[in-house]
């Protein structure tokens, strides 16, 4: 087991993604060494390039749904293709990806007596039937539905996670992630916020699926990380899961206009049907983790807005056509 110090050596799979690569820099900025894997499947190394030269950094390309060999003081487990359209492609891959992937990095976290953190999802809700949701409520998910690879994978990782704590002793922690947008969000990964910013900067046709009137919060990646930091650094009797969210809750198609006013685009809105299982309200109860982590978010959707579109209409310039 490597010594415990101030300055550690932190797993994070799935790090050249969108949360993660943001989770290595702030875990850099703290201090610590960072051993990012990814396998590149949704993952960049765009996200992760501006820390190739950080003494305190090192990527290795690596499937979680295999073994990994190394020497570490903490895991955090971020690996799986989390928005529909990316799951969906490959629904057997994604389940091993969230069962193999936590049975690995759970093995790895026993092996070195280290605590590993899951990133679990709301998903785990399915089409609820409360709301707001919480931690107590143990969901209304379809097992057979085009959306069940994800839903599924995560909540038998879960159960993975605190059997791996009942029968072994493993310290653990387990987030269940709502809605995250920010920069590095991947531009064609299907999800409202990178779908509407694009087709308006774009001048493209802003596409609703159902009548716009679903709900869904939307918590900064900032917030979201520096919860994760927080839920980490608990002390080894808290586990979760705990919701990590904003509770504040938008109208699809307030989230569409407030875009289409905010890139100046002329883009129209286009209603189409909406797909199966898609919930039609999502909103975290964060009254556990107010209380345990003394974590609420504190950017406001039109700044965090401001911010993810300023990142999108750089990203678009630097893949014009024209561009030299």
């Amino acid at each position: 087991m490597r010594s415990y110090r101030l300055r550690k050596r932190i797993l994070v799979t799935g790090g050249a993604g969108f949360l993660g690569s943001h989770l290595c820099d702030r875990l850099l900025e703290q201090g610590h060494e960072v051993l990012c894997a990814d396998n590149l499947y949704t993952g960049t190394k765009r996200n992760v390039d501006h820390l190739y030269d950080h003494p305190r950094f090192e990527f290795i390309r690596h499937d979680v749904t295999f073994p990994l060999h190394v020497e570490v003081d903490a895991i955090y487990n971020l690996a799986c293709p989390a928005s529909p359209i990316h799951y969906q492609h490959d629904p057997v891959q994604t389940t091993k990806t969230s069962v193999l992937g936590a049975l690995n990095m759970l093995g790895l976290a026993k092996r070195l007596r280290v605590p590993v953190l899951q990133a679990s999802t709301s998903e785990v809700y399915g089409d609820p039937q409360i709301h707001p949701q919480t931690e107590d409520y143990w969901g209304h998910v379809n097992p057979i539905g085009k959306r069940s690879c994800y839903d599924e994978g995560k909540r038998c990782a879960e159960t993975l996670f605190f059997d791996y704590r009942d029968q072994h002793g493993l310290a653990i922690k387990v987030a269940r992630i709502f809605n995250t947008y920010g920069p590095r969000m991947h531009p064609n990964d299907g999800r409202v916020v990178s779908n509407f910013i694009v087709q308006a900067l774009k001048g493209e046709p802003i596409t609703i699926y159902g009548d716009g009137t679903q709900t869904r919060s939307f918590c900064y990646v900032d917030d979201l990380v520096a919860a994760l930091l927080v839920l980490m650094a608990t002390p080894h009797g808290f586990t979760g899961p705990v919701n990590l969210g904003n509770p504040n809750e938008f109208r699809i198609v307030d989230l569409a206009e407030k875009i289409v006013a905010m890139t100046g685009s002329g883009s129209p809105i286009e209603f189409r049907p909406l797909p199966s299982d898609d919930p039609v309200q999502r909103q975290p109860d964060i009254t556990l983790a107010r209380q345990e982590l003394r974590w609420e978010p504190v950017v406001q959707l039109d700044e965090g807005l401001k911010h993810t579109i300023a990142y999108f209409d750089a990203l678009l310039s630097d893949f014009a056509p024209d561009n030299p």
